[in-house]
């Protein structure tokens, strides 16, 4: 493709990008069967950044059997110290290559290359770091039996955790890096086999993740990464008789699909699905943390995030003093590519994506609701949208109820405390909360009533490997991290023996 090294582009990325890129199955880096490749797009520019090898059912069934192969070989008689010394060496591998990685996000997905390098990167390094320690401490029980039917008969009875065995894993476009690393952790500290779909949006650091992979010395076929659609590459792993367990993070509305696919073989499935956050300030809060939190809530990562808090609740009498700082926050939010470095938030990824956060907002205005800030596309190149907070908006209203997946706030003001929860829990959804109040008393009680899989109190996208993320409701099946996401990648056995 000719792309020229400029001081804007890393002279490595550059060249990783100036080639069709295939794709890694069995150790060896292969093209699709088919022989076709599809663009990936700069969300800055609107340009194609690259060409990837385009997977499908061929490179699925290929993919699967070498998980397979890998899974009852090599990988399987590797002692659990030595995968956990694999996954911290390519967690080193890939602190390593940082600044590769960050303009790789940057270039692929549109987020700032500077929060690329200080949250993206070392989240994902660390993720890797904390699933090698687990991979020796997966530990089974003893337990005494009182069998009534067998008198003065002694038994052993003990269980062991066994990896669940293939895993098909199909990750989104908002983190990349970092959803890969979700992923393939727990797959890999417990002695899983995966085939990796990434998004068709953003590919790229997985691909390159890879390369690290098969640097850091794993078996071949241990991690195997499938570069296609979702309607094709990522459908067939999900129906693929082989795959023993399937982990999706993406839209609800495929999280259906996949579990349908799922059916045939009855694998287990988990999900991390999407979400309308209820973000509550009260009139007690610290306004000078509450005001730019509850900014960073929606506007972190352009508003892409399955967890953003989209549904902003204010006590009525500091109700407009917090829209007016959130409204100012937004304004001061420098939008521009993401390899400014004075850049705070870049385009959407796709201009699917842009049509339809658009859309939604043409759906509020439609409905009554106002735009203090922002409200409408950004420029005339790229996929930018204006951070935008809406007033006048009501529980009924498609932007209060639907994820819209952009820059976007409903911002609604509540008179009496009492009234706050069961509007707060008035969604299908219930991934996340936040609750901004000094009252501790307060805030622990809310924390206990709010239907979510993760409450934050004054303070908002706190993340971290050791705390476990997942949703109530339709938000998802199952946890990503901390030790409860090693329960979606072992099973337990019980082992019975009479030994009097």
């Amino acid at each position: 493709m000719g792309i020229a090294v400029s001081p804007e582009i890393h002279p490595q990325v550059a060249e990783f990008i100036d080639k069709p890129r295939p794709m890694l199955i069995n150790g060896k880096w292969v093209q699709a069967a088919s022989g076709k490749t599809f663009p990936t797009y700069n969300p800055a520019t609107g340009e194609v950044l690259a060409k990837i090898a385009e997977g499908d059912r061929e490179d699925i069934e290929r993919a699967v059997r070498a998980a397979s192969k890998a899974f009852e070989g090599p990988w399987s008689r590797m002692t659990a110290s030595e995968r956990g010394r694999l996954m911290w060496k390519l967690a080193d591998l890939i602190d390593a290559h940082n600044e590769e990685f960050g303009y790789l996000e940057s270039l692929d997905n549109g987020k700032p290359l500077t929060i690329a390098k200080a949250a993206d990167v070392p989240l994902a390094s660390e993720l890797f770091r904390y699933m090698a320690g687990w991979a020796t401490k997966l530990e089974g029980n003893t337990i005494p039996l009182s069998v009534p039917y067998t008198p003065g008969a002694q038994y052993l009875a003990y269980t062991l955790r066994e990896p669940v065995g293939v895993v098909g894993q199909i990750i989104p476009w908002n983190f990349p890096l970092l959803m890969a690393a979700w992923k393939l952790g727990p797959a890999l500290a417990t002695g899983c086999t995966v085939v990796l779909k990434p998004a068709e949006q953003t590919p790229l650091s997985a691909l390159r993740l890879g390369e690290l992979i098969c640097e850091a010395g794993f078996s071949d076929g241990v991690v195997n990464i499938v570069t296609g659609y979702g309607e094709t590459a990522g459908a067939a792993l999900a129906a693929h008789p082989d795959v023993d367990k399937v982990a999706f993070t993406g839209s609800t509305e495929v999280g259906k699909l996949i579990v349908h696919a799922a059916a045939g073989n009855l694998k287990k499935v988990t999900l991390e699905l999407g979400g309308k956050s209820p973000n509550v300030v009260f009139k007690d809060a610290d306004l000078e943390v509450a005001i730019p939190g509850s900014a960073s809530a929606i506007f972190f990562n352009h508003g892409q995030c399955c967890c953003a808090g989209s549904r902003l609740y204010v006590e009525k009498s500091i109700y407009d003093q917090v829209v007016e700082g959130v409204a100012a926050q937004a304004k001061k939010i420098r939008v521009g590519s993401g390899l400014d470095p004075k850049t705070q938030m870049g385009p959407l990824v796709s201009t699917e994506q842009l049509d339809r956060v658009c859309g939604y907002l043409e759906a509020g205005f439609a409905e009554g609701a106002k735009a203090v800030v922002g409200g409408h596309k950004a420029g005339d190149r790229g996929y930018f949208v204006e951070p935008t907070v809406l007033v006048d908006t009501t529980e009924n209203m498609k932007v209060v109820k639907e994820e819209i997946f952009g820059p976007v706030v409903a911002a609604m003001p509540f008179s009496d405390p009492e009234e706050i929860i069961p509007r707060a829990n008035d969604s299908t959804y219930g991934l996340a909360a936040a609750v901004w109040t000094k009252d501790i008393d307060k805030a622990h009680r809310m924390a206990a009533q709010l239907r979510a899989g993760t409450v934050w109190i004054n303070c908002y996208n706190i993340f971290d490997a050791a705390l476990p993320f997942g949703g109530y409701k339709q938000s998802g099946w199952g946890r990503e991290m901390g030790h409860d996401v090693l329960n979606n990648y072992t099973q337990t056995k019980a082992v019975c023996a009479r030994i009097g």
